[in-house]
């Protein structure tokens, strides 16, 4: 039986609808075994990633503090960084750089809404850093599809 789901995203804050299968809902999926970090200031945006990332399948662990997160990945190693750029503490590429160190082998993913976020990733590609990233708003379909074809 399907029905249909509509989602406010506040990454977007556009509505999209998808068609929800009751019997294969997101408590029925099989988990993908990929542990993401999700790290944004803004609330909201961490929680809502976060629910959607795992909605799909995700191990996803949202964090409001670079900080916290940082610590996080010292016991519990992240296999992607998504974390947006412009932060109080410590600056989203700053917190992939430590990540990185801790787990080279994380993939990282910045997003931002400051135009000036382009500038520090070029300067982080410069200094040997290869991250990706996204414009923000990112509607959940593209990050979705970024990350199926990241891991897959």
């Amino acid at each position: 039986m399907k029905n249909q789901a509509t989602c406010a995203c506040p990454m977007s804050m556009t509505r999209f609808s998808a068609d929800v299968d009751a019997e294969n809902t997101p408590t029925h999926k099989q988990s993908i075994h990929v542990r993401i970090f999700v790290v944004d200031d803004e609330p909201i945006i961490a929680s809502s990633l976060g629910m959607i990332l795992r909605q799909h399948g995700y191990d996803a662990k949202s964090f409001t503090e670079p900080l916290e997160a940082l610590r996080a990945a010292r016991s519990d190693i992240p296999d992607l960084l998504i974390t947006d750029v412009a932060m109080p503490e410590l600056s989203g590429i700053e917190l992939a750089i430590r990540v990185q160190a801790l787990c080279p082998e994380c993939k990282v993913l910045l997003f931002s809404g400051q135009a000036g976020s382009a500038n520090l990733l070029e300067t982080a590609r410069s200094e040997g850093h290869d991250f990706e990233f996204l414009v923000k708003p990112v509607h959940p379909t593209d990050l979705l599809a970024k990350l199926e074809r990241t891991f897959t």
